[in-house]
């Protein structure tokens, strides 16, 4: 009797492997949009230290100035209008951005999205357990458990164009994905945690006008003078709920349709999300941070950061906790999963991105904020943690990724030649006889050039006069 043949082995995923064209060309376009939008944002972080540092009166006087109708609950401060208003525009692109990925990008796949969900958890769960034992060992306030979880894309971007690394396409892809997945949880938490009394019928009635939004969506309606007060509307509700109004923004956006039909260049989702996020990323979030990140810095306020358990385990989440959260996470994750790591990079790489995510800006301050409500000297020594520790993350990423910026470099310009001058890069080309012979074609032009030119240095060589 014959024993059966044994089938083959599966193969291996690749980790950090080419993307397909048509999400390669989708990320680029969006972290072009947050490169710009984190160097903006970047610069409002530094106005808002020095104007702080320097005319703090002022600064503390606009950020308290009060607007907004009384009658409907929103009469609110600058400072609290950029928390709750401006950034439930950035959630509302996470939204989008967490539905694209579910239904046509990196997480729609289980088996791919198990890697970066991984990673991203634990590059959440680490921070949080070293801001904890530090706090209990320093006898400090756990209340804080959350601020170094967070992961501000937009400020790590700004952190590549400041230093003249261009990462190629699957690092930035995981950087994002790592982000997109960061946002969801820190959602999650500042829902489920942040949330103490609830009005019930402000709730109810932002429910209703959650379905109301939903079902003009599937009817096809169209108009943004139709949902940009519905939106209002659904926003104030919230806020007026107890629930943090960002919230709303997320749910608005994860009702976006984010997957083409026939003839359409891009779904609904995409469409919106090109046009929210240069003002989300140039204007709501650098808003925000310019009414958040003015703290005092002076020396014995920076000296503090290290002495006091809450502010040193912030730093110590982002710097330590982030980088061996998701690298540990990663490397687990792919001998779990027997996934392979891209021979074009090392596990260096991921350790550099893993540092990378320590950025954590935005979201960090945000909840900050929520975390130590009412004690606003806590608040300030907070953000500045936040500020330091992501200045840490963000030189120490920086220096190592320098150390490879050769090798990006070389990975980049392979990824974006096109010698056929297609359009399309010849990497995504390989397996297209046209590309070939568009090749054959223009490599049989030079060599004829060559030949000609051979010509004519052959019958330059053969005259008297010419040099020996």
């Amino acid at each position: 009797m014959v024993a059966p043949t044994p089938a083959p082995p599966s193969p291996r995923r690749t980790f950090l492997g080419r993307q397909s064209l048509p999400e390669r060309n989708f990320l680029t376009d969006a972290l072009r949009t947050e490169t710009v939008g984190g160097v903006i944002l970047l610069a409002a972080a530094v106005a808002a230290l020095i104007w702080a540092n320097t005319f703090g009166s002022s600064y503390t006087t606009v950020s308290d100035f009060h607007f907004g109708p009384d009658a409907l609950g929103l009469h609110l401060s600058v400072a609290h209008w950029a928390a709750d208003g401006l950034l439930a525009i950035f959630f509302f692109v996470a939204g989008v951005e967490l539905k694209r990925e579910l239904v046509a990008g990196e997480l729609r796949d289980p088996k791919a999205a198990a890697l970066p969900v991984v990673a991203a958890l634990c590059g959440m769960a680490v921070p949080a357990v070293v801001y904890t034992l530090v706090t209990v060992l320093g006898d400090g306030s756990t209340s804080g458990w959350a601020v170094p979880t967070a992961t501000d894309i937009a400020f790590a971007l700004a952190v590549l164009a400041v230093i003249g690394t261009s990462l190629p396409s699957a690092l930035r892809a995981f950087l994002l994905t790592l982000a997109v997945v960061d946002d969801l949880f820190a959602i999650l938490i500042i829902a489920v945690f942040f949330t103490e009394n609830i009005d019930f019928v402000a709730l109810i009635g932002a429910f209703v006008g959650l379905a109301v939004f939903y079902l003009l969506l599937r009817l096809n309606v169209r108009g943004w003078y139709i949902y940009v007060p519905l939106a209002l509307v659904i926003w104030g509700l919230m806020y007026n709920s107890g629930i943090h109004a960002t919230i709303a923004g997320v749910a608005m956006g994860l009702m976006l349709r984010c997957t083409r039909r026939d003839g359409e260049e891009r779904s609904p989702g995409e469409r919106v999300e090109h046009l929210i996020r240069p003002l989300s990323a140039g204007f709501a979030v650098p808003l925000f941070a310019l009414f958040s990140a003015g703290v005092s810095l002076s020396g014995g306020a920076l000296a503090g950061v290290f002495t006091r358990p809450e502010t040193l385990g912030v730093v110590l989440g982002l710097v330590v906790g982030k980088t061996l959260g998701i690298f540990g996470g990663t490397w687990l994750a792919t001998r779990f999963t027997k996934a392979e790591l891209n021979k074009e990079l090392a596990w260096a790489d991921v350790f550099a991105v893993a540092s990378l995510a320590g950025i954590g800006f935005t979201v960090s301050l945000l909840i900050g904020e929520l975390a130590f409500t009412g004690d606003d000297d806590m608040i300030n020594e907070i953000k500045a943690s936040v500020l330091l520790g992501s200045l840490i993350a963000a030189v120490l990423s920086g220096v190592l990724l320098k150390l490879r910026v050769r090798r990006y470099r070389a990975l980049t310009d392979a990824e974006e030649l096109d010698e056929d001058e297609s359009g399309v890069p010849d990497v995504y080309e390989q397996d297209d006889p046209e590309y070939h012979l568009r090749m054959a074609a223009i490599h049989e032009r030079k060599a004829a050039e060559h030949r000609r030119l051979a010509q004519l240095a052959g019958a330059a060589s053969n005259k008297p006069d010419s040099p020996a």
